[in-house]
């Protein structure tokens, strides 16, 4: 038999750690963040994350890491010092997608943990 308290528990936790995930997202997209500053908001909301969920790093590594990476490359690609310019936008920035798995997908990672796959 499943423990209603234990239940409401987990979707607690689970709460909040999608809102710590979607502040941090909402910060990384304002892009206002250089790519060191947008990597050290990546391994703090993992660190709460595993602090939630203590020995769940690989499925932090395989649902939210993605996440986090496509954000950052976004919103921090091709700016001297990591930043986007004053007033630009990303609408109609060209995106260069790689295929997942490559050796160019690997290249320049951007999360301070490594990969474990």
């Amino acid at each position: 038999m499943v423990d209603p308290g234990a239940v409401a528990e987990e979707q607690a936790r689970a709460d909040r750690l999608r809102r710590t995930v979607d502040v941090a997202c909402a910060v990384l997209r304002q892009g206002g963040l250089s790519r060191a500053e947008a990597e050290a908001l990546v391994a703090d909301t993992r660190r709460r994350a595993l602090e939630l969920f203590p020995g769940k790093e690989d499925v932090f590594d395989l649902v939210l890491a993605p996440r986090f990476e496509r954000i950052i490359e976004e919103f921090t690609r091709g700016t001297p010092g990591g930043r986007r310019p004053e007033g630009s936008g990303t609408r109609g920035t060209p995106s260069v997608r790689r295929p997942e798995g490559s050796d160019q997908s690997r290249q320049g990672k951007v999360l301070p943990f490594p990969r474990r796959f």
